[in-house]
Order: structure tokens, then C-alpha cells, then sequence
């Protein structure tokens, strides 16, 4: 998710939820430059983040709501859509959720 210059991201280990009412822990990971967009590959054994890397889906978002430990987004991707949250209750682990479908 592209904000403030950066590519905020999370580890989504059993996968984002696509219906509501599904909770999925979200893992923050550190923030990547906007160069990163769009890469695949392998990251090598030892570096930070090994293995492969691609991308899951693409799209835009709309913010509806930023706290510090709380955001609000509509996703418009191509697999993700709807009204989601993203809750952080300890450190860096968040709670995802789907709250809506896309009604567009």
C-alpha cells in the first residue's frame, strides 16, 4: 500500500480474507521504497525476506480513515475489493478483516 513516499506491507501468512467476517493476522514488515513496486523474484537464502517475492494483485485503494494503530481502506484490485480494516494490537501484528463487499 503506497503512503507517505513508501510501500507499507504486510505478511498475510493464510492469506487475506475475501468474504466478511473472516480475521486474518497481519504481520507488518518493514517499509520498502517505491521502487519496489511491481518486483518479483528471488530473494537469496540469508537476505532479509528470502525466498520468492510476487506479486498477489494490484490495484488502487482509497483511505477512509489513518490512526496511528488503525486504517480504513475501499480495495479496488484486481482480486482484493471491498471495505477492509487493518487493526494493530500488538507491535507489529495487525488484524485484517473484510467488513464489506465492493459496491462498484
Amino acid at each position: 500500500m503506497e503512503l507517505d513516499g513508501v510501500l507499507k506491507s504486510w505478511a498475510v501468512p493464510k492469506g487475506p480474507p475475501i468474504e466478511p467476517g473472516i480475521k486474518r493476522l497481519a504481520v507488518q514488515v518493514e517499509d520498502h521504497p517505491l521502487s519496489y513496486y511491481g518486483f518479483e523474484g528471488t530473494i537469496p537464502e540469508g537476505g532479509y525476506g528470502a525466498g520468492e517475492v510476487e506479486v498477489w494483485d494490484k490495484g488502487f485503494y482509497i483511505l477512509e480513515v489513518r490512526e496511528p494503530r488503525k486504517y480504513h481502506v475501499l480495495l479496488k484490485g484486481r482480486k482484493l475489493k471491498g471495505d477492509y480494516r487493518l487493526i494493530n494490537f500488538k507491535d507489529k501484528n495487525w488484524l485484517m478483516y473484510k467488513v464489506a463487499d465492493d459496491q462498484g
